[in-house]
Order: C-alpha cells, then structure tokens, then sequence
C-alpha cells in the first residue's frame, strides 16, 4: 500500500513537470512542429529553474541531439532527459551564501557595492571573460542608475531562485 502511494506522489509530481517542460519548449517552438533551435535549449533549461555550466549545457545538448545534428532539438528527445534532470535535482543553482562570499571577496573593504567599472573589469578581464552581450544583460540588471553601483546583497536576492 505504501509502495502504491509513493508512485501516485511520483506520478503527480512527473505530471506537473512534464507539464512545465512542454510550456516551457511551446515558447520557442516557433513553428509549432515540436522542435525549437538548438541554441535556445540553455534559456529552456533556466527558465525550469536549473542552472547548468557551459559544460553541462554542451553535454545535455549532446544527449537530446539527432545523430546527425540539424540544428534543431525535437520535443520527444528533449521530454526525457528534461524531465530526469528535474528528478534528480541536476544543475542546482549556486546557494545565496557562496554568491555573498563570491562577491565579498572582490570587495575586500566590504564597503557592500562595487562600482560599475570595477564589476565591468572583474567580469571582463577575470577567469572566464563575459562577452560584451553578457555584459550589458548583466550590468541592465545589476546597476543602480542613480549611484552607478552594484549593491551585490540586493543582487543576490534578485538572482537567488526560491525553491518554495
């Protein structure tokens, strides 16, 4: 009986994300034929929540890809593996104190904010470059008009997923 339950929960709970995944998917899926551009499958992935590196996108794509690549992702490839993903709580995002700690250590004063060129110069001339489109994107986001800064605690909270 037990065993019974816990299938109806797993079940339920594999409904409501093969649901999220297809309503996800149908925004790209311009021409409504079930498949959408390769290059839009890392904005799917997010929007459900996940996080992966660059690695982890590259071997996801691998794992939905045709043999041949056509530069499209079918729905039927991409429903399952999604939906494991989603099981196994893959691609987690990084937790709101390692982000703190991550900013805390560019700002070595804690002053709490960094200022747009000294975020401009981490974030371009530091470990893995963001190109100038991922620069803007973030800086739009980020920086506050009026002091020209980035209040990175007031960042974190608006970049922090809530799991609830």
């Amino acid at each position: 009986m037990a065993e019974e339950k816990d299938w109806e929960g797993t079940e339920a709970i594999v409904a409501e994300f093969h649901k999220k995944i297809k309503e996800a998917f149908e925004v790209f899926d311009h021409e409504t034929n079930n498949t959408v551009d390769v290059r839009e499958i890392g904005t799917i992935i997010r929007s459900l929540g996940c996080c992966p590196t660059e690695g982890e996108l590259h071997d996801f794509i691998a794992e939905v890809e045709e043999e041949e690549p056509t530069g499209y992702i079918r729905y039927e490839k991409f429903l399952p593996v999604m939906t494991r993903v989603l099981l196994e709580r893959k691609y987690r995002p990084i937790a709101e104190d390692v982000l703190l700690r991550a900013f805390e250590v560019l700002d070595p004063t804690r002053r709490g904010f960094l200022t747009k060129e000294e975020l401009i110069k981490f974030m371009t001339e530091e470990g893995e470059p963001f190109s100038q489109e991922e620069m803007e994107e973030m800086l739009s986001a980020a920086i506050d008009s009026e002091s020209n800064s980035i209040n990175y605690r007031d960042y974190i909270t608006m970049m922090v997923i809530d799991e609830n």
